[in-house]
């Protein structure tokens, strides 16, 4: 009998797995047991080939392999490795003292080849947490599991060499983690040791919309939702496409949480195996609840997701399906999904910024001075209703981006650009840290009186806003977090009136009507 650790990974978590391996003197079979799905189940075939492909005899006996903890369902082909391994071990091929402290991931080729698995990182990661020392995965993930700090790595082409290693006969090398020096010297390169511009797009870009501009800086400085609303052709897309030029890059514990999601999904690029850029999501307005939020068999992350740490870009807002936008709604204040099906769940991470843009009619010209609208007061009505006022309460920051003139467009580009802008916004996410926040639009309401600060008048003002315009409760908070955000981008220690009406006028409630609060 032999014991080889191995993993499985649960949404974007990776789970130990324990491969127990018992040869009896029984009638030659393989059997699988520990509720594998059917692509673990199809590994004796794979096993018995590759095994055979390395030149050793496959035991003429009944082989049983458990994979424990049991109650789990195991799904993927990475513990086709560590079941071959378990095999020789149990056959005295291999010592049993050589497997301990050693994790084995990776699919088996019929010639023995390994091939990378999804969700490596996680898995290396899972291993690691469970006191492993070292792990065997794939060539081709080594870069990937590299990345996972305190445990060495070794990356092998066949499983010939995983087994040459482990007599002693040929020694694979530690897999240095180039990734990370590559992603340390990206990020030098965008705060400033190189040009700040040359991998992002520039709000120099669009002419004009200077409030659009402000909201997005406001936006990327306390991390608040923001919702564009204009006729077509006014920028929209333009702005929002400049959102994560503007917030600050990304840590290396950030990178790897990203990296860990996006492994999950299959939808890393083998030429960087760490995300170093935060990630910006465009779903079509035609995506489903379960593509937005996750899910399948087995559950993989869905946009939100792999949005985490970065910016989910909703154009056409009101297209979307509704039950697609409601089931934002709960995502956007706890950041997580949690999905519960028959017979698992599981947790994805969902700390996304959300940015949208939406029409205010069907045709787009309602009030734009530029085309007469062809809808009637009951198709704008319908049109506005696909949003409701619960997500909407939940966008802190209402922006109108109107037509611009064609002299505004044809004038030279001005205002500052998304480099200085960015140095604004990391100098007010500094002041948050301070505070012990990371951003003001996550700040907990039991703090939010303490880390607000707000002057005796600029109290008075929001009550009377509260007051006079209806503001929800939650609303109010939001205003509260916003303004502090403003404070934080002027430098004032405390926030003013002037903090609180400048957010009272990006809440759609207020617009146009706040001018006499003072």
């Amino acid at each position: 009998m032999s014991r080889v650790c191995g993993a499985a990974l649960v949404g974007v978590d990776g789970v130990a797995v324990e491969v127990e391996v018992r040869i009896s003197s029984q009638l030659p079979r393989i059997d699988i047991v520990g509720l594998p799905e059917a692509a673990v189940r199809e590994s004796a075939a794979r096993v018995r080939a590759a095994i055979a492909a390395t030149g050793e005899k496959f035991p003429d006996r009944r082989v049983t392999v458990n994979l424990a903890p049991a109650s789990l369902k195991k799904s993927g082909a990475g513990l086709d490795l560590p079941i071959a391994v378990g095999i020789l071990a149990a056959a005295g091929v291999l010592e049993h003292d050589r497997l301990e402290g050693r994790m084995f991931s990776g699919e088996l080729a019929l010639d023995g080849r390994l091939r990378p698995v999804r969700g490596a990182l996680s898995q290396v990661l899972a291993a690691r947490d469970l006191g492993c020392r070292e792990a065997f995965v794939a060539g081709a993930s080594a870069e990937e599991a590299a990345i996972a700090p305190g445990i060495d790595v070794f990356g092998a082409a066949h499983l010939g060499e995983v087994l040459a290693h482990l007599r002693g006969a040929e020694a694979l090398d530690v897999h240095c983690a180039n990734a990370i020096e590559a992603f340390n010297a990206f990020n030098a390169k965008a705060q400033g040791e190189g040009d700040p511009e040359d991998h992002t797009l520039c709000l120099r870009d669009v002419r004009g919309q200077e409030t659009a501009k402000r909201a997005l800086e406001i936006a990327a400085a306390g991390g608040h939702g923001l919702l564009f609303s204009g006729p077509p052709g006014s920028g929209k897309s333009m702005l929002a496409r400049r959102l994560p030029g503007l917030l600050p890059q990304l840590s290396l514990d950030e990178a790897i949480e990203v990296t860990r999601i996006h492994s999950a999904a299959q939808r890393l690029d083998a030429h960087t195996p760490i995300v170093h850029e935060r990630p910006f999501r465009a779903p079509h307005h035609t995506a489903s609840a379960a593509g937005m939020m996750g899910g399948g068999s087995p559950p993989t992350p869905g946009e939100v997701s792999l949005a985490h740490r970065g910016v989910l870009f909703l154009d056409e807002l009101p297209e979307f399906d509704r039950r697609t936008l409601e089931s934002l709604r709960e995502v956007l204040e706890s950041g997580l999904v949690r999905l519960a099906r028959a017979g698992v769940s599981c947790t994805f991470p969902a700390a996304f910024q959300l940015i949208a843009a939406a029409n205010p009619c069907p045709c787009g010209w309602y009030q734009s001075g530029v085309r007469d609208c062809r809808c009637d007061d009951a198709a704008i009505a319908r049109y506005r209703q696909r949003i409701s006022g619960p997500l909407l309460d939940r966008i802190d920051l209402h922006v109108g981006v109107p037509a611009q003139a064609w002299r505004e467009l044809e004038a030279p580009s001005a205002g500052a650009s998304t480099h200085e802008r960015r140095e604004r916004v990391c100098e007010a996410r500094e002041r948050q840290r301070a505070r012990g926040v990371e951003r003001n639009a996550d700040i907990p309401d039991a703090q939010l009186d303490a880390c607000v600060g707000a002057e005796p008048e600029a109290s008075a003002l929001l009550g009377n806003a509260v007051d006079r315009f209806r503001l929800s409760a939650r609303a109010a908070r939001r205003v509260l977090r916003c303004a502090r955000t403003i404070a934080d981008l002027g430098g004032h220690a405390n926030v003013t009136p002037a903090d609180i009406a400048e957010a009272l006028s990006t809440r759609s409630e207020t617009q146009g009507s706040n001018a006499g609060l003072a």
